[in-house]
């Protein structure tokens, strides 16, 4: 059994009280004592996420950008200016996903780029990269040295200022799926971990504890795996490889959109058994439920719909809406209400198109 291993904030998390828990061999807090109480400051005010789990990768070289043209279904020659990001699923050669990640164009020369991507499928990720980047002479340097904060909610950028008030003009210049290097091993970004408004923070680990300290003293509320859990699936997210597992394909997974078909000479890992799919017809599609009685849906039961079986792949109670909600893949043709099988039991779910939540506010009637 190999050793649990800590980030960079650990010594914060035991300061602030955080519970701290095993998370795919990574001790974790899944709280500060009301996961409640969190995922409301997300909602309302500011929280603040140790995401140091999560693995960043440096890529330099000039084939960098054909390295990664060939790696991901979406395509970098979209990223048009220094700092745009790109969200990708990373597929094996049978079109099953690997991982989720998100992509950063770093120099004006598109020879550097940094990856994010997933803490779950650490080994598995960097695995697959260093065997594909090899006869592109890609260099791949993964970040041991830094820290990720991800700090999320209505008023994370105001506090976020008030702690480094000299980022004022570039973080307030920063749109949607972009980042900027801050120097001295800083990076901040805006990609929307948990669907609301905030930003990420990748900084180096000997700065971590000052940091969370000064966000702390500037009324962040440190957050949890829980508050984690029941935002991102309220923002229509699966949690972390629940909707992954090497034989699923980004077109059944929710993730169609991330997919760039458009350059044909483009030859990408996964893509004619991706192709192939598209031109039979998808089977599946992912969905969001909605349970309006008592109950709570959970990851691995069973939906049933009049055009066959599906299956929750990742479900909560959701705090904002006091109902509980689902991600399911269920048969293409599924329409506006399913059941699901709870402890034996058939119950009507509703059927919904994602996400649930948007900045605060339920997205259907």
């Amino acid at each position: 059994m190999s050793e649990i291993k800590r980030t960079p904030f650990n010594q914060a998390h035991q300061q602030h009280g955080g519970k701290l828990v095993d998370f795919s061999g990574w001790e974790l807090p899944v709280n500060y004592g009301s996961q409640i109480q969190e995922h409301e400051a997300v909602r309302t005010d500011a929280g603040m996420f140790d995401v140091s789990h999560m693995m960043v990768t440096d890529v330099v070289g000039e084939n960098s950008k054909a390295w990664l043209r060939k790696l991901l279904a979406n395509d970098v020659a979209k990223l048009s200016f220094v700092g745009k990001a790109l969200y990708s699923p990373l597929m094996n050669e049978q079109g099953g996903v690997i991982d989720d990640l998100i992509v950063y164009r770093m120099n004006d020369e598109e020879t550097q780029y940094r990856i994010v991507s997933n803490g779950a499928t650490r080994e598995k990720d960097a695995a697959h990269f260093q065997a594909t980047a090899k006869e592109f002479g890609v260099s791949l340097t993964h970040r041991t040295d830094t820290a990720m904060l991800a700090v999320q909610g209505p008023r994370a950028v105001e506090k976020l200022l008030s702690v480094k008030p000299d980022w004022a003009d570039t973080v307030q210049a920063l749109k949607a799926f972009q980042g900027a290097d801050m120097g001295n091993g800083w990076f901040v970004a805006r990609t929307g971990y948990t669907g609301e408004e905030g930003v990420e923070v990748i900084l180096p680990d000997t700065a971590a504890t000052e940091f969370f300290t000064a966000l702390s003293q500037a009324d962040v509320q440190p957050c949890g795996l829980g508050a984690r859990d029941t935002l991102r699936l309220e923002a229509g997210m699966n949690l972390y490889g629940h909707d992954m597992d090497d034989e699923t394909s980004p077109l059944v997974a929710g993730m169609g959109w991330t997919i760039d078909l458009k350059d044909e000479n483009r030859d990408f890992i996964g893509k004619a058994p991706l192709v192939a799919l598209k031109a039979a017809g998808v089977p599946h599609k992912q969905v969001g439920l909605l349970l309006e009685t008592r109950g709570v849906l959970r990851e691995g039961m069973e939906v049933v719909t009049p055009f066959g079986k599906g299956v929750i792949t990742s479900g909560t109670f959701s705090p904002t809406l006091k109902q509980s909600i689902a991600i399911a893949r269920v048969p293409t043709e599924t329409t506006d209400s399913a059941e699901v099988d709870i402890r034996g039991t058939l119950t009507p779910v509703r059927v919904l198109k994602l996400p649930f939540v948007r900045n605060g506010q339920k997205q259907f009637e």
